[in-house]
């Protein structure tokens, strides 16, 4: 490629309350299908649960919650997005994953004074493209903002327990 070349960024694209949201693919590791969530005890607002992900216990998000959006009820389309958050894998809870898409990076507009905030680091910015716009979210931040991380980070300890569950009995 020359130097002039247009960079591009390549993002996965979801649906969530009618708005249209990007991250980064290099975040994403797999797009799941709506399955049985099982409910933790003591766990934040935002937290939903596990699930049994290919023998490996994953907690699961309502990113809904996380950005204080009208929760809704799941459909067909609803899909687990299966983020690596600091080297642990998360599911967020998304009201539909639309496409994967490459934007160029000169289509991102930083976000505004106006809804920059100390509460609003994890917006990267908004994609421009011809007949929308995506909204881009930084997730590391935006679950270390409102504590999930920490929810999440105590559940990796229930992941660690189950395989020596699984050990103890596979040995039996």
């Amino acid at each position: 490629m020359g130097a002039n070349a247009t960079e591009l960024e390549q993002l996965v694209v979801f649906s969530l309350a009618g708005e249209s949201y990007g991250v980064d693919i290099s975040k994403v590791s797999g797009i799941e299908r709506m399955q049985d969530i099982t409910r933790v005890p003591r766990t934040g607002d935002s937290v939903e649960g596990v699930i049994n992900l290919r023998g490996r216990v994953i907690p699961v998000v309502d990113l809904r919650k996380v950005f204080y959006l009208p929760v809704s009820e799941e459909t067909k389309d609803t899909r687990i997005v299966v983020v690596d958050i600091a080297g642990q894998p998360i599911g967020c809870l998304v009201d539909a994953v639309t496409e994967v898409l490459r934007i160029p990076v000169d289509s991102v507009e930083p976000p505004s004074s106006m809804i920059s905030s100390a509460d609003s680091g994890y917006l990267l910015g908004i994609a421009k493209l011809e007949n929308r716009m995506i909204i881009l979210l930084d997730l590391d931040k935006a679950f270390s903002l409102d504590g999930t991380m920490g929810e999440v980070t105590e559940m990796s300890s229930i992941e660690e327990f189950s395989e020596t569950i699984e050990k103890e009995s596979a040995m039996a």
